[in-house]
């Protein structure tokens, strides 16, 4: 039996929108983690460094306004991984 030691993770939002405010957005995520993370209920960390479990329909809510810049930054060649939530 072996035991596996996982780095430590920041679950503090690395954000300039302040706290509670990562509520209001949809965050932009790896689209089969997403789906993973809405059966598993395993947090996910979206772009903008909000760690969350999905649950709710993103369509309701403005999309991260610091997601949507980094998503904007990245290559378009990448292979489309990225989906919001």
């Amino acid at each position: 039996m072996s035991t596996k030691i996982l780095p430590e993770q920041e679950t503090t939002p690395r954000t300039s929108h302040g706290d509670g405010d990562h509520e209001r957005f949809a965050h932009y995520a790896d689209k089969h983690k997403i789906t993973e993370s809405m059966v598993t209920g395993t947090p996910i960390r979206a772009l903008c460094g909000k760690v969350w479990v999905p649950s709710r329909d993103p369509k309701k809510y403005p999309v991260c306004p610091e997601c949507k810049e980094i998503y904007e930054g990245l290559p378009k060649n990448i292979g489309g991984g990225d989906d919001k939530q």
